[in-house]
């Protein structure tokens, strides 16, 4: 078997990405995209191209692989995915969800060597309006998706975008036929199977995030959804939620479940590595058949009845603090509370703040009460602790100036650590 690569490097950002091992992960941190020679972003890409760097060089020097087979092992990932996937090439459109783009126009084109956004729609944007408008990292799109094709480095929208993301969600559909009216291009083919796309866990509150939708294959070669009665199986006993969180955690490379009197498992790592087709194998005769991942289709029309109808919060704002001011917890936004110079509360702000910048003169010190980002916060906080063993996470007070105009965007939608410059990561790429 050839050394794994650690498909949690090649989720979320920083210089790990996702990987809580960090350093000490014994997986491969390179791109797995460039593993395949599928990496469009080039000497722009934030993951890793280089398999002899010292941190990959060293893990495979442990697995006892020789200086020479090292320098031969990119040849022989690119071999191994050409064997498995058939050797396509293909005019390949890729998905909005794991590849937006940057423009304040829907209709406009760009450039696609401009990477250095972050690549996912705007969800502040989607809902209602972004405080940090121009300045937002984050692309603002009226839709969740985005469709686009490439014309040499041009990015640019297709006009019936909402009709590929329907034909897309459906799990029979493997490509869609799109023919241009407007311009003198040949018709092509999209390939559904050929694309990848990222996946953003959210609380449960955020809406308009992606749903993904897991379905297997029968002996019929239709298409059924996991945790589903079908009219001739048994419901299996995991869902499509459970198959999504096991696929996005590194603790959970395999997954086995039941369905009826039979035991099935799931290999999610060996799809990561090789992006082949998805398999369940029955674990008593070894049959295997096809599974599939769509995100469930949101219309329009729905879209705007979802904006209409606001945030859903569970259990009505779980975990706000007991001294918070319960008159003024607003649905949506915030409220600021001006602190009584006498009180506890205050006092502690002014013996922290001061700790750095004693010789300022303090007018008055607000709270930011805005129940959805605390309930945000407390939602990555339960995650981290999940993932470090229930241990406690770091929680350091700190402090961040700023710009008069730029208060009440942050005090909406929260610190952005990528549109602050130098400072903005001096204690890391955390959730603030």
């Amino acid at each position: 078997l050839l050394p794994k690569v650690c498909f949690r490097y090649n989720k979320g950002d920083g210089l790990h990405g996702s990987c809580s091992f960090k350093t000490s992960c014994t997986k491969l941190h390179v791109c797995q995209y460039f593993l395949r020679g599928q990496c469009r972003y080039g000497s722009s890409c934030k993951r890793s191209h280089d398999l002899l760097n010292p941190e990959c060089f060293e893990k495979l020097e442990r697995q006892g692989l020789s200086s020479d087979i090292i320098e031969k092992l990119l040849s022989t990932y690119r071999n191994m995915y050409d064997i498995k996937n058939g050797n396509r090439n293909m005019y390949d459109i890729e998905d909005a969800k794991s590849r937006p783009c940057k423009d304040k126009n829907p209709s406009s084109r760009r450039d696609s060597s401009a990477t250095n956004h972050d690549e996912r729609i705007c969800l502040h944007y989607l809902y209602r309006s972004c405080g940090f408008k121009e300045k937002c990292n984050r692309t603002h799109f009226h839709l969740p998706y985005r469709w686009q094709f490439s014309e040499g480095n041009i990015w640019s929208d297709f006009m019936n975008m909402e009709e590929i993301e329907k034909a897309y969600c459906d799990p029979k559909n493997v490509r869609f036929e799109y023919a241009f009216t407007e311009r003198t291009f040949f018709p092509f083919s999209i390939c559904f199977q050929n694309m990848g796309s990222s996946s953003v866990t959210k609380p449960p509150h955020f809406i308009l995030t992606t749903e993904w939708i897991w379905y297997w294959k029968d002996e019929y070669d239709m298409w059924q959804e996991y945790g589903k009665q079908g009219g001739l199986h048994a419901a299996a006993t995991v869902s499509s939620e459970d198959l999504e969180k096991a696929y996005l955690t590194e603790s959970s490379p395999k997954l086995t479940f039941k369905s009826g009197r039979h035991e099935y498992e799931i290999n999610f790592v060996f799809f990561c590595l090789f992006f082949c087709a998805m398999m369940q194998q029955n674990l008593r005769y070894r049959t295997e058949r096809k599974i599939c991942r769509r995100p469930k289709f949101v219309s329009q029309a729905e879209v705007e009845k979802t904006r209409n109808r606001g945030i859903k919060h569970t259990e009505k704002f779980k975990g706000i603090p007991a001294h918070w001011d319960k008159s003024a917890l607003p649905e949506v936004g915030f409220k600021l509370i001006e602190l009584d110079c006498s009180s506890e509360e205050y006092e502690k702000v002014k013996v922290d703040f001061q700790c750095t910048m004693a010789k300022a003169t303090i007018k008055r010190i607000c709270r930011v009460q805005n129940p959805s980002l605390w309930e945000l916060y407390q939602w990555y906080k339960d995650l981290m602790q999940k993932s470090n063993g229930r241990k406690a996470v770091d929680e350091p007070f700190l402090f961040h100036g700023t710009s008069k105009k730029d208060i009440d965007a942050i005090c909406q939608q929260n610190f952005d650590w990528r549109i602050c410059g130098l400072h903005g990561t001096v204690y890391g790429k955390g959730f603030f």
